[in-house]
């Protein structure tokens, strides 16, 4: 990083970037707020699924023993086609969206099949989808976190370097200016005292100053 100059240029140049840091860091606070509150709900809702889907495979592993009795191919029943998804912007960050999953259907004889073949059809139906909605608020979890974890970082870059480096060049340049000041009063006072001295008005004995004080008359003696 480049030595800040110590010159009122610089120091108005410094002002003016804490100004502008100090404005923008709200903003950016905020905005991190409203991302971690999306991200706890996205976690929220992806527990939430993650509980159904759990019971749905339960209800379903219950049907087993049915058709484990039942000498007959369920293989091959069901399958999924297609899956439509979207985007939604969250707080400035594009996540996914499931809009929905299509299947394709093996025909089967209705009379030839059990009738728990249904059921099973419309529990895998259930149980894909599921899957798939899942893994669709998965990633929404995870692209708001690496969002989340982005912003906190900028935001204490914003708190623990830019804005405490700005205050402290500027405490650094106003010092160097008041001593510089400070040196040139002195300077132009030993001046005037120099010019002083060689004028006669005032003249040094012992490291002292004392008036010289003429009597009237002295001058034409």
């Amino acid at each position: 990083m480049a030595e800040v100059a110590l010159n009122k240029t610089s120091l108005n140049r410094e002002r003016s970037t804490q100004r502008t840091l100090e404005k923008f860091l709200p903003s950016l606070q905020l905005k991190r707020q409203q991302l971690m509150a999306e991200e706890a709900r996205a976690k929220e809702a992806w527990q939430k699924a993650r509980e159904e889907l759990e019971v749905q495979r339960r209800e379903s592993l219950s049907m087993l023993p049915m058709m484990g009795s039942a000498n007959m191919d369920v293989e091959g029943l069901l399958k999924v086609s297609n899956v439509v998804m979207d985007e939604e912007n969250l707080v400035g960050v594009r996540v996914p969206r499931l809009v929905g999953v299509s299947f394709d259907e093996t025909p089967y004889a209705l009379l030839t099949r059990p009738h728990w073949v249904d059921r099973l059809v419309a529990d895998l139906k259930r149980i894909s989808e599921g899957m798939i909605r899942l893994a669709v608020l998965e990633e929404r979890v995870k692209r708001l976190a690496v969002a989340v974890t982005k912003l906190s970082q900028r935001v204490n870059l914003f708190e623990k370097v830019l804005i405490p480096r700005t205050k402290s060049n500027i405490h650094r340049i106003r010092i160097f200016l008041s001593d510089t000041e400070r040196a040139a009063v002195v300077r132009s006072k030993i001046a005037k005292r120099k010019r002083a001295v060689a004028s006669g008005e005032v003249f040094e004995e012992d490291g002292e100053i004392t008036f010289e004080v003429i009597e009237e008359g002295e001058e034409n003696t």
